[in-house]
């Protein structure tokens, strides 16, 4: 094999392309890392490795060595002279750009984070939808330097210690060869620039934080727990990046007489025995009473219904009005469900006490003889323990 041809010592053919390329040396490097094989030909062998990568992982040298010249401009022939670097070991590995380049500068200007405020609403507007006027306290684009953090008149400037790149080298001779890492510019922090002026209003940090008015739209069908997604108007980024989104999230009180499951409502509704017993017809207030109408609205809302008692109704009974309960996100709505409790006097006066016992002379009540109720059909496991315990 041909010691001097890097396309033989990777094992790849001419026209391989760059990701075939990176595999190839990838396989090779971890068979003769120094690390993994400490033979001193293995250590010479990965060398040779690094040098072809090197040439083959950079587009000119490539170019270069294809058309018989020198890869290396004069810098000696190829597995002589300066060593290969570490970071092209770890882009090779890792992912990162061919040839040792680094990641450059990182950007000033970042997407700023969501935020989350929590909104307390009646169960007559979680139903039905509503409107509100919120405040919110977040970071927006500084109007004095408008985010990009220098003072008025005044620009930021490339870093001289890392000439805009955002990265210095460090360069380590080791037996290897030369061992080169990046790392962030301690003067710029890594940004490529820096603001030799900053923005008194911001600090240079491009935004400010302020207290502003936001018109949210509460969809009709939420419920605790149910988030509204505003886009767009969360916390402004560094450097007056992008802001992040809005949650609103929903908290929705207790209501006084309907409780909901669901999409469903409950209520109950306390009836006299005497109207139990002969029937009646009762007028409800619907949740729909609770809804202000927008001003100018022409839409009635049916605030009423009407709930028929049948004559004999026990304490218990359950009544529901299909579609009276709540709305869904997805459409429908859930039913109303009334449970009656018939309500027993406490004390009597003296002519209903009189009429109450005629009553039950008429019913035959006098001395009702007590029935236990059924218990209902078993189950197996119920019948199971009842065999071995007849008794």
């Amino acid at each position: 094999m041909n010691q001097q041809d890097p396309y033989a010592l990777l094992g790849v053919s001419r026209d391989a392309d760059s990701d075939t390329i990176k595999k190839a040396y990838r396989k090779l490097a971890r068979q003769l890392h120094p690390d993994v094989n400490p033979d001193p030909e293995a250590q010479s062998r990965f060398q040779e490795i690094g040098r072809a990568y090197e040439i083959l992982s950079d587009p000119q040298k490539r170019a270069a060595f294809d058309r018989g010249g020198d890869p290396f401009g004069g810098m000696g022939g190829f597995g002589q002279g300066a060593g290969f670097s570490f970071t092209d070991i770890m882009d090779a590995f890792f992912g990162g750009q061919p040839g040792g380049q680094g990641r450059g500068p990182r950007p000033r200007t970042r997407r700023g984070q969501d935020a989350l405020i929590r909104l307390e609403i009646d169960l007559a507007e979680a139903a039905f939808g509503v409107t509100r006027e919120l405040k919110v306290d977040t970071a927006v684009v500084c109007s004095t330097c408008h985010g990009e953090g220098a003072a008025p008149g005044t620009h930021p400037q490339m870093c001289e210690t890392c000439r805009g790149a955002g990265e210095v080298a460090h360069v380590q001779r080791s037996f290897l060869g030369e061992i080169r890492t990046l790392r962030p510019c301690a003067a710029c922090r890594g940004f490529g620039s820096i603001i030799p002026d900053p923005c008194r209003e911001c600090s240079g940090e491009g935004r400010v934080r302020s207290r502003r008015s936001l018109t949210v739209k509460i969809p009709a069908g939420v419920d605790t727990g149910t988030r509204v997604q505003l886009p767009d108007e969360g916390e402004v980024g560094p450097g007056g990046g992008p802001a992040g989104d809005l949650y609103v999230e929903i908290h929705v009180a207790r209501h006084d007489f309907f409780v909901r499951q669901g999409n469903d409502l409950h209520c109950t509704v306390t009836v006299p025995m005497t109207a139990a017993a002969l029937g009646t017809t009762l007028e409800l207030p619907t949740l729909e009473a609770d809804v202000v109408p927008p001003e100018g609205s022409s839409t009635e809302l049916e605030t009423t219904f009407e709930l028929d008692v049948r004559p004999g109704t026990q304490s218990g009974t359950e009544q529901v009005l299909r579609g009276r309960g709540v709305p869904g996100l997805r459409g429908g709505r859930g039913d109303l469900v009334v449970m009656i409790a018939v309500e027993t006097p406490s004390r009597l006066g003296p002519r209903e006490e009189e009429l109450l016992r005629e009553l039950a002379a008429i019913r035959g009540e006098e001395q009702p003889a007590a029935r236990l109720k059924p218990e209902g059909r078993k189950g197996a496991f119920g019948r199971l323990r009842d065999a071995f315990n007849p008794h």
